[in-house]
Parts: structure tokens; C-alpha cells; sequence
């Protein structure tokens, strides 16, 4: 299944990206992720846009951002 990755990325306070709605934690486990997780991520994807609107990147996602939730997924 292809990525939501729409290359805008940019964290609000809690992590989400505001270009693909995903949080971090889903963008860094994206390419182990079982089609059926991947599917559920983007199930919830339409009801986050609307959620997150008008919010804005607070943050980059940096090489010590990825590096940090990678080592929380083990």
C-alpha cells in the first residue's frame, strides 16, 4: 500500500504531522506495517484532517525526532 506521505512534513505539539495526519510513530513503523495496519492508519486519516485544521507545524520532523520514536518502537 502506498504511504499518505504528501512530503510537507511538519509536527503540531503532539506529534501529527500536518502534511499526512499520521503521528510520528506511525510515519517510522510505516514500511514494517502490515497492510491491514497500514489501512486502519489510513482509515483514520480524513477524520484527523478535519481535527487538525487550521493547526500548523510547530517542529520539523529531525534526524533526533525519528531517531527517538524508532527506539520507542523496539
Amino acid at each position: 500500500m502506498h504511504s499518505p506521505c504528501v512530503a510537507r512534513c511538519g509536527l503540531n505539539e503532539d506529534d501529527y504531522c500536518m502534511g499526512c495526519y499520521r503521528h510520528i510513530d506511525e510515519i517510522v513503523t510505516w514500511s514494517s506495517a502490515t497492510e491491514t495496519e497500514q489501512q486502519v492508519i489510513w482509515d483514520k486519516l480524513p477524520e484527523r484532517k478535519i481535527a487538525f485544521e487550521g493547526e500548523t507545524n510547530s517542529q520539523i520532523i529531525s534526524r533526533a525526532k525519528w531517531l527517538a520514536a524508532e527506539a520507542k518502537q523496539g
